[in-house]
């Protein structure tokens, strides 16, 4: 069955719709919120809760993100085996932070498994009943990390349910991998059939007829045919005869699926009530919601998502991985790859549309946004949503393309607007930090800038228009390129090189308007935006003395074990046992990184290149007593070349690691000293760190992509 050709734009659906159903039900997943103080304090929702300036996205997002790496970075080809998956959890998360929750072992499911898999036990055992009891491996983890098994397979409801079983089997068994099944394959349904009833029964298809699951379900179905318009009588009866009380555990699987079940069902065909009810239901209101938007997005469309759910979510969101470059993401690229990864699977040819937006983009090292999805912003935003606005505009770009609308409206003379991309989020951004993100910018000084506007003048006489950054540090507005003052109709293009910020980082790229008319005139009009880009390689300075603490980690680094500070504006590191500090872009390929390293204790001090995450990349540096050493951690640390040094505790020294196509150079002090070939890791982070007990002081750094 050959792939739609709505395929991109119903998945794109898909994720938004998951994310929607994320932030209405995030606010009331504690235990606290029962069924009946969601209802009493809320009522019928119709609505978010909560107006969070960003949301910090939890285990729901991380999960589907994150767990599909292996298709991202691997062999579509060969298929997918738990070990693909285990492999992925245990790079991409920082033990005991973030990703998801790490509620102890025989506790927290994804907390044993992963304590499993650390320690040999290896996928599909790590996740078993017969390892970790039916308790544990039933929770409602199973169904709620796999939306993007079945977004990747569009009409294939089979090959989507056996992918995320085997994905899921990391941490899951039982009635867990059912759930795993049923909405995976749900969704893949939901790209081929007309209702959510049917929909339903594609997933329940997947399962075994006995299982709990189906059960649950098919109780739901026959009150539902019954009492067609009364979801609460349903809940009712869930709370009844499916309750928490019936099923061990913190959040058990199976009274959940009675709710998505109930809200596809309910929801009558409306894509805000069917994630609107999983909400009002209580239990795991954030996963219930999140899993029926993804299935009801990808089944209703784009359309029938609403304004008020929809502009929120701007296209962005931030995770919780180690990767902080791929904490911040933008749906549509996102959305792109998936839809990539589904042709291929298909094995089908890639749409050159997205072939080419994905190397616009040069992969996960630069940025492309040409707005082409319907209702697209790449979450560009605007300084002062009261005086400015920014919009999607269908076939108001080049050619009859679509673009961005950035409105201005009696803007003063001298007074200043700005629309902008956000590559890098501080801890004042948030209003939770449940999941502890970490952020590395998505553009660095160095790279090159490009936007494409005309501009539509209503009012006045002279605007100027000009490319500007702002530091993370202090918040300093600088000029990037030349100003313009640009005439109605025409069609321009600013382009600039990012440029250095004193060692902080850059936390907003984009446009800069100043109002020039005359007395008593104002500037009101647009610009129509039909491309932002980002792209090429950075070269720039982390300076600590300009970083902050900021979600447990000294910017602009996720730390992975060990404990680290800022002292007299250098990063220190204390550990007893091997850690690392990662950060930088995900996808460069060739780099060099120096930093300043004064070793104070111990005889492991080490700087990093090409870290795919947690457990690969490359370190180099201070290896025992009188040694250097090249190592490569590729789930487990080997010595690629060794070599003799006198090295001293207390002195400082310059260490750099450059890495350029197979080979590894180590000098110290600008002298080459080690070199080695190995060609296991493309691309990846920069970082920091030992391999044993150690205690030192990192920084400043230098970074260039080569």
């Amino acid at each position: 069955m050959p792939i739609q050709s709505d395929y991109l734009e119903r998945l794109y659906a898909g994720f938004i719709g998951k994310n929607v159903g994320i932030r209405l039900g995030a606010p009331v997943e504690p235990a606290i919120w029962t069924y009946e103080r969601i209802r009493d304090i809320y009522g019928d929702v119709r609505g978010y809760l909560k107006p969070y300036r960003n949301f910090a996205a939890d285990d729901d997002a991380n999960g589907p993100v994150y767990f599909i790496r292996p298709l991202i970075e691997g062999d579509n080809a060969r298929g997918l085996e738990a070990i693909d998956v285990e492999r992925a959890w245990l790079d991409y998360a920082r033990e005991g932070i973030g990703m998801f929750w790490w509620g102890g072992y025989g506790r927290s499911t994804e907390h044993t498994a992963y304590l499993n898999m650390k320690s040999g036990i290896h996928a599909p055992e790590s996740g078993s009943i017969a390892r970790n009891g039916a308790t544990v491996a039933e929770q409602i983890g199973g169904q709620i990390f796999v939306d993007t098994w079945g977004l990747v397979w569009p009409r294939r409801p089979d090959e989507a349910a056996d992918y995320a079983a085997t994905a899921a089997s990391v941490s899951h068994d039982g009635e867990g991998l059912a759930g795993a099944r049923f909405v995976a394959a749900c969704i893949a349904a939901a790209f081929v059939e007309k209702n959510a009833a049917a929909v339903v029964e594609a997933g329940l298809a997947r399962l075994p007829p006995a299982s709990t699951y189906v059960r649950v379900a098919r109780d739901v179905i026959r009150f539902h045919a019954a009492q067609p318009g009364d979801w609460r009588a349903c809940q009712g009866h869930l709370i009844a005869q499916w309750g928490y009380d019936r099923y061990p555990g913190l959040c058990h699987v199976i009274p959940n699926a009675g709710v998505c079940v109930l809200a596809l069902l309910y929801g009558e065909g409306d894509f805000s009530r069917t994630v609107e009810i999983a909400t009002m239901c209580g239990w795991d209101t954030d996963c219930n919601a999140g899993n029926v938007g993804t299935i009801a997005g990808v089944l209703y469309g784009l359309s029938a998502i609403p304004a008020h759910y929809r502009a929120p979510i701007n296209d962005g969101i931030v995770l919780s991985g180690i990767s902080g470059s791929l904490n911040i993401l933008d749906i549509p690229t996102f959305s792109r790859l998936l839809a990539s990864i589904g042709y291929r699977l298909a094995r089908e040819a890639v749409p050159e549309a997205i072939t080419a937006a994905l190397a616009a983009g040069d992969g996960e090292r630069g940025l492309f946004f040409d707005f082409a999805l319907p209702g697209s912003t790449h979450n560009l935003r605007v300084s002062d949503p009261v005086a400015f606005s920014v919009e999607h505009r269908a076939g108001l770009g080049r050619d009859g393309g679509n673009a961005l609308e950035f409105r201005f409206e009696r803007l003063l003379r001298e007074a200043t607007g700005r629309l902008f991309y956000k590559p890098c989020y501080k801890r004042s951004d948030f209003d939770d930090e449940r999941y502890s993100p970490t952020f590395a910018p998505t553009a660095r000084p160095g790279q090159k800038a490009r936007i494409d506007f005309r501009m539509e003048r209503w009012e006045g006489e002279r605007l100027g228009v000009e490319g500007y950054v702002r530091v993370a540090s202090n918040g300093a507005i600088l000029p990037a390129s030349v100003l313009m003052f640009p005439e109605p109709g025409k069609d321009y293009q600013v382009e600039f090189t990012l440029p250095e910020v004193g060692g902080s980082q850059i936390d907003e790229v984009g446009l800069r308007i100043t109002g020039f008319s005359g007395a008593k005139k104002r500037d009101s009009g647009r610009l129509i935006v039909d491309r932002f880009q980002i792209g090429g390689k950075a070269r720039y300075a982390i300076d600590i003395a300009a970083q902050s603490i900021e979600f447990g980690c000294v910017t602009p680094f996720a730390h992975d074990h060990g404990s680290w500070t800022i002292e007299e504006g250098r990063m220190r590191l204390m550990s007893h046992e091997a850690c690392a500090s990662y950060s930088g872009g995900h996808g460069v390929g060739d780099q060099r990184v120096v930093a300043q390293v004064t070793p104070l204790a111990g005889g492991s001090h080490l700087v990093a290149a090409r870290c795919g995450g947690a457990m690969r990349g490359y370190f180099a540096g201070f290896d025992g007593a009188g040694r250097l050493s090249i190592l490569k951690n590729d789930f487990g640390f080997t010595r690629l070349a060794t070599a003799g040094f006198a090295w001293a505790l207390g002195k400082d020294y310059e260490l750099c690691l450059e890495a350029v196509g197979d080979r590894l150079s180590l000098s110290v002090d600008g002298k080459a000293l080690l070199e080695t070939v190995d060609g296991t890791h493309r691309s990846g982070m920069i970082g920091c760190g030992c391999v044993e007990a150690a205690r030192a002081l990192y920084g400043p750094f230098r970074v260039e992509e080569l």
